[in-house]
């Protein structure tokens, strides 16, 4: 848990205003339909309910008609509508209180739906990321390893985390739109804050200072 859980936001997805000279690149968040399909396996789920209340149907119709089929098969074609509905609407929830953000100097992810929680990782802290696309959509997932320096629970980070990813959680920007522009804005980004120039603070004598004015 972070210093600013219960803090309002400077700007959504932010948990105080940006340093002068940093910049927010992108901000998105998960899109619902394909978070409910990678994250919460909801065609999986949905689908072995179906198949089980057509079995129990066919069964029942052999031993009884199609009365008895109808009776025996829509309590598990009921089941199945509501497991749909119960794990959409929790994949909207996340969805709807995800914030993801790359910065000129970071990458935020504002997640949470019962209780905001919000991680900062500095790109000091990111050794590499991988990039997962969906076909021909162009929307995918963009998961972040860091490199040991970050303290992460993969429990608090679900589902914006790479999957069985568990000893070392990598944080995720799951299911996003253009996910291959995202994570070049995130490359580039990157590239850029490490190579910048070191500027070294110099203590210069006061006489010096003096005679420079």
């Amino acid at each position: 848990m972070t210093d600013h859980d219960f803090n309002f936001e400077a700007q959504p997805g932010l948990p105080a205003p940006l340093p002068r000279g940093e910049n927010i690149l992108w901000q998105g968040k998960p899109e619902t339909a394909q978070l409910a399909r990678d994250a919460f396996k909801i065609r999986w789920i949905t689908g072995y309910l179906v198949v089980l209340a057509l079995g129990q149907a066919a069964f029942a119709f052999v031993e009884g008609g199609a009365v008895y089929a109808l009776a025996r098969g829509l309590p598990y074609l009921a089941l199945a509508i509501l497991a749909f509905t119960v794990i959409y609407g929790l994949a909207w929830m996340q969805a709807r209180a995800a914030i993801y953000t790359i910065t000129s100097s970071r990458v935020i992810l504002r997640i949470g739906a019962a209780l905001p929680i919000t991680y900062t990782i500095p790109y000091s802290c990111v050794s590499s990321a991988a990039l997962a696309t969906e076909g021909v959509s162009g929307s995918g997932s963009l998961a972040m390893k860091t490199n040991g320096n970050m303290r992460l629970s993969y429990a608090v980070l679900w589902p914006h985390a790479r999957p069985w990813h568990i000893a070392t959680p990598e944080p995720t920007f799951r299911s996003i739109a253009n996910a291959a522009q995202v994570a070049r804005i995130l490359s580039d980004a990157a590239e850029a804050k490490i190579n910048e120039p070191q500027v070294e603070s110099v203590q210069r004598p006061h006489h010096q200072l003096a005679a420079a004015e």
